[in-house]
């Protein structure tokens, strides 16, 4: 950051008054520019035995594996945000279910939230920033070619659990990525 977008000023990068970190401020109108970290919602779509998967049309990961998700937007709810991310994404309608995990990656300031939910019908097809979107069960997945760890993690944990029929609430840290 360089300029204010407030008074158009240059910014210095300072430990403000009564703060402890470093922050971008103002050197004419004193606005203190605070960056947090952002935040990235999606769930688990299922059906029957099988979830959907999207195959990313976007960068980072072109052509890899995910769930649907994405940066929550203002003015919107976790769930809403999950929703609304399915439906882009996969074209797919769903009833969003409980929360299921909570991953911190500070090593690029994100939060993910991923909630279980119930896709609604069959009707979904490729979002703009999907090439491809597909239901699976377990053994289909294509393991080795899922774009992040905050994506294959839970996957893993979540067929585990369903197998054993009970579904718990798991938060975790993921410092760096893992063959990325």
């Amino acid at each position: 950051m360089k300029y204010c977008c407030h008074c158009s000023a240059t910014v210095e990068f300072i430990v403000p008054e009564g703060d402890s970190l470093p922050r971008y401020v103002c050197t004419q109108c004193n606005i203190i520019h605070y960056q947090n970290p952002k935040m990235v919602v999606g769930c688990i779509p299922e059906w029957e035995d099988k979830i959907l998967l999207c195959r990313r049309a976007i960068e980072p990961r072109i052509g890899w594996w995910t769930l649907p998700a994405g940066f929550m937007e203002n003015n919107e709810t976790l769930a809403q945000a999950a929703a609304r991310e399915t439906l882009e994404e996969a074209n797919a309608r769903v009833e969003i279910g409980d929360l299921y995990t909570v991953y911190s990656l500070p090593h690029i300031s994100q939060v993910y939230f991923l909630f279980r939910a119930r896709l609604l019908d069959l009707d979904f097809k490729p979002g703009i920033e999907s090439l491809d979107v597909k239901l699976m069960a377990e053994h289909e997945i294509p393991w080795e070619e899922m774009a992040f760890r905050v994506i294959h993690d839970p996957l893993k944990q979540y067929f585990k659990e369903r197998r054993e029929g009970k579904f718990g609430f798991h938060m975790g840290v993921i410092d760096k990525p893992r063959g990325q």
